[in-house]
């Protein structure tokens, strides 16, 4: 990959490359602040959903492929002192959109597409600025090699000092910027870093416009050496597989240990990690042993998203799985590393890389929770990334035939397996893995001299295993929100879960029963039901609960009370009323309509709406929906409250003491906080489990009964800083 036609000049010191790291540090460094800065900044107005960081991230992983497109148009149609212009131009344009906001005039329609409001949100506020950011990697990088600076035939290891300022943003916003500053402080300086980025710009633009321009030979040899539709498909399926393993981990962590806070960093930053690590001509370990290690961690891995090492995650078994998919990662890139093009087609290769990660965010974001009903993307993810065990270097277009012929021979080999699953009824399980482990070995004694045509095999095989694995599950879907699962324990109860977090439960015996009777949280013996049952709540008139579940509070409603639920999953409302699985809203509440959609954003345009007692039930798995919980959020409460009205709070969560930043905001509002810390009584009845409430109200009085209850004491404040749509840090609030 020697380059001749460039040759060095007296600034081709140490100053040049400096000046080109501190570059591409500082626009990386802003790339991954902006994220999670415009998104925060954006949260009290679209809501606080799953759905809603979604759709952000898919916004910036498309607009990162636009960066990347323009990066390569420009430095493949003018010069570079033309290419520095225009984007400081471009960089001058953007410059617009600060201090960063939401555009003056917007307002979110709760009627209208969620999705797409929240990217053309995203596009107005803050689409220019991303924009010229993400082209910066690839561009810098490309000026660095017209620079006459050393190595300048091989820029590739600028990537390493980007990676590096996207982990440094990455750790720092969450880490040191949010627990310290608001949104506007953190936009501030993040705008005047944008602004400095210019000069960095500029002087780096000029170090490579003033040198020699690649010679006549050279731009030949680099036309002649442009890379084939099968390289470039090489690149985007080593870049898909790191993208797509990561969000699959991420979502395994959080459905299985719930989304303790900030779990993404770890994945993510590590991902980062492994760029820096692969980028450069270092190697960690020699080829052979590395892909011996990288084999045995996918087939670790592989059992373990599949459920064979245990249906949920261990902490340990969770760091194990992270430590898997950064080794797994780190082989990859370092394999994209390997597979780099001539610095003259330095913009093609990461732009291809750009679509790859895209494809990863694609599938796992959009296609799986469509196609699968579980949450499957893993072990695809896993399963295709065996094919970087194999050398596929140069045979790229004899692939597909291959895995035909293999996947055919597979198929005949799982033929006996078949034939049991339809002669024997009910199927046997371990003679279907028995035919299914015969035919493995007659497809390797044909197949093993070409092992992608063993891997196509294997793959069938696989599949007939996974159609006929058994399944206990009353109901097993997904939506775009998560999966849901019903399942009957050895107690009698139907519980409705995700991941280790159950949403409610009914007693199967109570199929029958003219009201059944509300379980876990709910139990008559815990605070939820002494708020429900008090003279208080039997004379509520009309009563608001935020998070339906299984609809277990529905039980307590009294004839003549008007009672609504709001929802921000439709698939949860169809479960809570569908008999067959629980009778809580159907038997109790069955006229009670339900309000879809991100709770603070319906409550926010029910501008006539009031309650006597609005519950607000987000807490029960072990997230924090920061933006139910601020100052703003809690006037909105109130405001929707009649005068004597009682707002109550559900908090049980396994990491977070939200009674803190609740503690914090009613005494700045003048409000009457109670707490009750319930233990629970599982050794007597299953259905009875802990419990965390809070009731908020404006004057003790209000609390009637419930204020000389022993059981409630005084929701504390801590003296911490209040947590505001501009201000929340959930590290001062774990336990």
């Amino acid at each position: 990959m020697q380059v001749t036609g460039i040759t060095e000049t007296p600034r081709a010191t140490w100053v040049v490359p400096l000046l080109f790291i501190a570059t591409i540090f500082l626009s990386a460094s802003l790339l991954f602040f902006v994220q999670p800065l415009f998104a925060k900044i954006v949260l009290p107005q679209i809501g606080g959903s799953p759905a809603v960081w979604t759709t952000a991230m898919l916004f910036f992983q498309t607009m990162l492929i636009g960066g990347y497109l323009y990066a390569h148009l420009l430095t493949r149609h003018l010069h570079v002192r033309a290419q520095v212009w225009v984007h400081l131009a471009l960089w001058g344009v953007a410059l617009s959109c600060l201090p960063l906001a939401v555009p003056d005039g917007w307002t979110f329609d709760a009627t209208g597409n969620a999705a797409w409001q929240t990217l053309m949100l995203f596009a107005a506020g803050v689409g220019l600025p991303f924009l010229a950011l993400s082209a910066n990697a690839p561009l810098i990088q490309f000026w660095y090699g017209r620079s006459g600076g050393p190595s300048a035939h091989d820029p590739y290891f600028l990537y390493g000092a980007s990676n590096l300022g996207s982990l440094a943003a990455l750790l720092g916003f969450p880490l040191v910027a949010e627990p310290l500053f608001g949104a506007s402080g953190i936009g501030l300086g993040w705008a005047a870093g944008f602004i400095a980025l210019g000069a960095f710009l500029l002087m780096s633009g000029y170090s490579a416009s003033g040198a020699a321009a690649p010679s006549a030979h050279r731009m030949q040899a680099t036309a002649a050496t442009a890379p084939g539709w099968g390289r470039i498909a090489h690149w985007a399926f080593l870049a898909f597989i790191p993208s797509s393993l990561m969000l699959a981990v991420t979502s395994k962590i959080s459905l299985d240990l719930g989304s303790f806070p900030l779990i993404w960093v770890v994945p993510l930053a590590l991902y980062l990690l492994t760029f820096v690590l692969s980028f450069s001509n270092r190697r960690l370990l020699p080829d052979t042993a590395f892909r011996v290690v990288t084999a045995g961690v996918l087939g670790l891995m592989l059992l373990s998203f599949v459920g064979l090492l245990g249906k949920t995650l261990s902490w340990t078994a969770a760091g194990g799985l992270v430590a898997g998919f950064f080794v797994v990662t780190l082989f990859a890139h370092r394999k994209l590393y390997e597979a780099r093009p001539d610095a003259a087609h330095l913009t093609t290769f990461y732009l291809t890389m750009s679509v790859g990660g895209a494809l990863g965010g694609l599938f796992n974001s959009i296609i799986a929770p469509v196609v699968f009903d579980s949450l499957l993307e893993g072990t695809v993810t896993a399963i295709l990334a065996i094919l970087l065990l194999l050398k596929l270097e140069g045979r790229i277009a004899t692939i597909p035939r291959a895995l035909g012929r293999g996947g055919m021979i597979g198929a005949a080999g799982a033929i006996p397996a078949l034939a049991s699953i339809v002669l024997v009824q009910p199927a046997n399980w371990t003679a279907t893995v028995l035919f299914l482990a015969l035919g493995a070995a007659i497809c390797a004694k044909y197949l093993w001299r070409d092992l992608v045509a063993c891997y196509g095999a294997a793959l069938v095989l696989f599949l007939v295993a996974v159609w006929q694995f058994p399944d206990t599950a009353l109901l097993r879907d997904r939506s775009f929100f998560g999966t849901h699962v019903v399942t009957e324990d050895e107690n009698g109860l139907r519980v409705y879960g995700n991941g280790t977090t159950a949403h409610g439960a009914q007693r199967v015996s109570d199929d029958a029963a003219d009201r059944p009777a509300p379980l876990f949280y709910y139990h008559r013996n815990g605070p939820m039901a002494q708020v429900m049952t008090s003279p208080e709540g039997r004379a509520a008139r009309s009563v608001g609960i935020v998070g339906l579940g299984v609809g277990s509070l529905a039980c307590y409603a009294r004839p003549g009370q008007d009672w609504q639920f709001y929802e921000i999953d439709a698939l949860v409302d169809t479960v809570a009323r569908s008999p067959e699985y629980y009778r809580f809203l159907s038997a109790c509440t069955p006229d009670a309509p339900t309000h879809l959609g991100d709770a603070r954003v319906v409550l926010a345009a029910q501008s006539d709406m009031r309650y006597d007692i609005l519950v607000i039930d987000a807490y029960s798995s072990d997230s924090v929906p920061v933006h139910l919980t601020t100052r703003e959020a809690l006037e909105l409460y109130m405001n929707r409250l009649t005068p004597g009205g009682i707002l109550v709070f559900h908090i049980s969560n396994r990491y977070y003491a939200i009674e803190r930043p609740l503690g914090r905001a009613a005494a700045e509002l003048g409000l009457v906080g109670r707490l009750q810390d319930y233990k629970g009584n599982e050794s007597v009845d299953p259905g009875d489990t802990a419990s965390t409430v809070v009731t908020l109200t404006r004057s003790m009085s209000e609390l009637g009964t419930l204020a000389d209850d022993p059981r409630w004491g005084p929701l504390k404040n801590d003296g911490g800083r209040v947590w505001t749509d501009d201000f929340a840090n959930l590290l001062s609030i774990m336990k």
